[in-house]
């Protein structure tokens, strides 16, 4: 059996996928660390939703699933963009985005109230979903470094960024309508 500690990190670099080495401050690493951070923080807002969430809860482990295609996709240098394509190594899904667009309209349709800015921490549901929501920000962001820096596929860029700038309204909204939802059973 392999060992997770292969100990070529201690010299302070790591391994894009095709062996490219970098420093482990290089952008790409940094922004896979946002998004590993959302993904655990999506992972928490789930096991936080109510056993009755049975879509949320699919939802959340769709965009999870994603999460971890997305990684691979940023860890690739630009010269080896082309060799990822080839490789069948699973893409960040382009239907994703439609996923998300949908289910910001089909939430906004559900008619909870909110007025403004939130204040998280109403309950724990809610509270979750909002970590999520801010980690998503920073994902983005960092994402955003990358391409900036010429190192996210121009190909892909836009779908990855479109997606996690909608994501983070979707969490919102689903933080929202946890709220909400909990606001009316305890009515």
């Amino acid at each position: 059996m392999n060992s997770i500690s292969t100990k070529t990190g201690d010299d302070g670099t790591t391994s894009l996928l095709f062996g490219f080495r970098v420093p482990k401050t290089d952008r790409r690493v940094a922004a896979n660390g946002r998004v590993d951070e959302l993904n655990v923080r999506l992972g928490m807002a789930k096991a936080c939703l109510p056993q009755d969430e049975t879509e949320a809860r699919a939802f959340i482990e769709q965009v999870q699933r994603n999460l971890v295609n997305l990684m691979g996709e940023v860890a690739v240098a630009p010269r080896d963009w082309s060799r990822y394509a080839a490789s069948g190594m699973p893409n960040f899904d382009h239907a994703l985005l439609g996923v998300l667009d949908e289910r910001v309209s089909r939430l906004e349709a559900e008619g909870f109230t909110y007025q403004g800015w939130a204040t998280p921490g109403a309950n724990l549901p809610a509270a979750s979903l909002d970590c999520a929501r801010t980690a998503c920000r920073e994902a983005e962001l960092a994402l955003l470094g990358v391409h900036e820096a010429g190192l996210l596929n121009p190909e892909r860029a836009d779908l990855i960024l479109h997606s996690l700038n909608r994501l983070s309204d979707v969490l919102w909204l689903e933080a929202r309508r946890a709220e909400s939802t909990q606001t009316a059973a305890q009515a």
